[in-house]
């Protein structure tokens, strides 16, 4: 999945409990580099939270997934209006690598790769604790990074909720039993 003529709509199993997404999205990669570390910029399409420039140093994401979109939609049954969680910073080279846990036991990889004005995110989830899990996971971050898309490309993400299960069911039948 390297070739930028070759991205793949859907994220796809790498590796036994891992996901891997890609995405392209306009440049510069500085500018991509900041939404992914900036909480304000973060808040517009994942989850907010001062994020160290350190590895070793621990922040919380805080999401609130109603406010990513506009209109009001129903958020599904058994999901909080906010969810927070605890992370820890494992890989930080600005502006091209950054990880971080994701607990209990996973971890979340980012790289950027400039290819000509465009920028080239790889998104790398491993450690997913079982397949429901995956299917979550890889709905969730398939639609946070199409409304970062959305955002990089000055155009109006579609709704949050609406998205997320439709991928979810999407994902059920793309990720083996």
């Amino acid at each position: 999945m390297n070739d930028m003529n070759v991205l793949e709509k859907y994220g796809r199993v790498t590796a036994p409990s891992e996901i891997t997404i890609q995405r392209k999205l306009p440049g510069p990669i500085e500018r991509i580099w900041d939404y992914l570390t900036n909480s304000d910029l973060r808040r517009q399409w994942l989850a907010s939270g001062i994020m160290p420039s350190e590895p070793g140093g621990s922040f919380e994401l805080v999401w609130r997934n109603d406010e990513l979109t506009d209109g009001a939609e129903a958020r599904p049954e058994g999901f909080p209006e906010e969810q927070r969680m605890t992370s820890e910073i494992t890989l930080f080279e600005a502006p091209h690598r950054l990880a971080f846990t994701w607990p209990p036991r996973g971890e979340v990889s980012i790289e950027l790769k400039p290819i000509g004005p465009d920028v080239l995110l790889t998104l790398v989830h491993k450690r997913i604790s079982d397949r429901k899990n995956m299917t979550m996971v890889g709905a969730g971050w398939h639609m946070h990074l199409d409304i970062l898309a959305a955002k990089a490309n000055g155009q109006k993400p579609q709704p949050f909720w609406k998205g997320w299960l439709r991928l979810r069911e999407e994902y059920e039948r793309l990720i083996p039993a």
